[in-house]
């Protein structure tokens, strides 16, 4: 028998790692645990029953959360924003001694949590974070190739771009206020520099990418753990940077003003005898235009791209690798809830053995979650393959499409 437990496992990444997960003979018992804890036994029973159940958890109750994961194999915690339950989480999971898979993308969370790994290791248990599209398959595609494509690896620019999903919650627009206001890590000319979104040190990195069945768009600098991670673990790299947007342009900077404008304070001011917290303010203020600036923009679906631009030397000649994952149909509930899930699959499976708290590209092998990706996406019936797509070019600059053939 194996359980795994989903925290926030009704959420829009949550819920799609839960139907990937449903979907196979993975856990002998899915436990989706949920602050609503209707939506879950809902969700439970919409995902057939019998081995998957719904359970009320509140992420504030370290005890509530403590009994929710006893007796689990895996927990895998999909519970935002990551900023402010990261770390707690984590430390519930070390001290009930169960290992742990997430998809935190903040940076400062990351570091505490990575700071947690001698807990973790006199616990016994392993415990992945950022195991989400980026970071996640983001680490483990630069891995695959600093591995068996290049020599040496001297450039890793990851760029990201989504929007379209069904539904956004508070703890996303958190997660973008919260990503737009604190100090921005890079890895630039082999040491780490810190830029700021709307000073001249974070504009300098700005650019237009092309997105595979996406489309061409700006892209800024965003905190996310790869950029503090990769260079520990993939020797030799000068650069390392992260830069992304969600679409459409206009949403996007939407929710720039409301940073630039002061208004994602948490001191509360008092409006006509009312206390109001403007962050609460603003959230509910960006939540309620984002059906309008979606329909403006002629987006009424999901879509995302992650693209990935690795360069660096092989037998002495330069090459350039680019990956992307990209859908028209899918957006960031599928482009990090099925590697959530994978990441999940293979801890529970003892495909992970290191112990402590790691990044993926630490304790994964890129070339297993690969073929398991593409072993759950085929089980969900949404392709037959992993939908990564690669380019290498060669020091003539010649482009020639590749395929992983694993």
């Amino acid at each position: 028998m194996s359980r795994l437990t989903i925290l926030g496992g009704c959420g829009a990444v949550g819920s799609t790692a839960a139907r990937a997960l449903a979907a196979g003979d993975y856990f002998s018992e899915i436990v989706i645990a949920d602050r609503e804890a209707e939506a879950a036994e809902r969700l439970a029973e919409e995902l057939g029953g019998g081995k998957v159940s719904g359970k009320g958890v509140d992420a504030d109750d370290l005890d509530g959360l403590k009994a929710v994961m006893a007796g689990s194999d895996v927990v895998l915690n999909c519970i935002g924003p990551f900023y402010r339950y990261g770390p707690p989480v984590l430390r519930a999971a070390i001290e009930v001694g169960v290992n742990y898979v997430d998809i935190c993308d903040d940076m400062d969370a990351t570091e505490e949590m990575l700071a947690m790994d001698e807990r973790a290791k006199a616990a016994g248990i392993s415990a992945l974070v950022g195991m989400g599209s980026s970071p996640g398959m983001a680490n483990l595609l630069v891995k695959f190739t600093a591995e068996s494509l290049l020599d040496q690896v001297e450039s890793v620019d990851i760029y990201h771009a989504h929007g379209g999903e069904p539904v956004e919650g508070p703890a996303v627009i958190k997660h973008r206020f919260h990503s737009m206001e604190i100090d921005i890590p890079m890895f630039l000319d082999g040491e780490y520099r810190t830029v700021r979104l709307f000073e001249e040190s974070g504009k300098a990195l700005e650019e237009e990418t092309e997105f595979r069945d996406v489309g061409t768009y700006p892209v800024y600098a965003y905190p996310h753990p790869e950029t503090i991670t990769l260079p520990k673990y993939i020797k030799g790299v000068k650069r390392v940077t992260n830069l992304g947007l969600v679409i459409p342009v206009s949403y996007a900077n939407l929710i720039k003003d409301m940073v630039r404008l002061g208004l994602t304070s948490d001191e509360p001011l008092e409006v006509q005898g009312q206390k109001v917290i403007p962050r609460e303010f603003a959230v509910a203020f960006v939540l309620s235009k984002r059906d309008a600036l979606l329909k403006e923009a002629g987006i009424d679906s999901p879509r995302g791209c992650l693209k990935i631009v690795v360069k660096g030397t092989k037998d002495g000649e330069p090459h350039t690798y680019v990956f992307q994952m990209s859908s028209r149909g899918m957006g960031m509930g599928e482009g990090t809830g099925i590697p959530a899930a994978l990441g999940a699959i293979a801890m529970g499976q003892g495909k992970i053995t290191l112990k402590g708290v790691f990044p993926p590209e630490a304790g994964v092998d890129p070339q297993d979650m690969i073929k398991l990706a593409g072993e759950v996406i085929r089980s969900t019936g949404k392709g037959d393959r992993a939908p990564i797509y690669i380019e290498h070019i060669d020091k003539e600059g010649r482009v020639e499409s590749m395929d992983l053939k694993l």
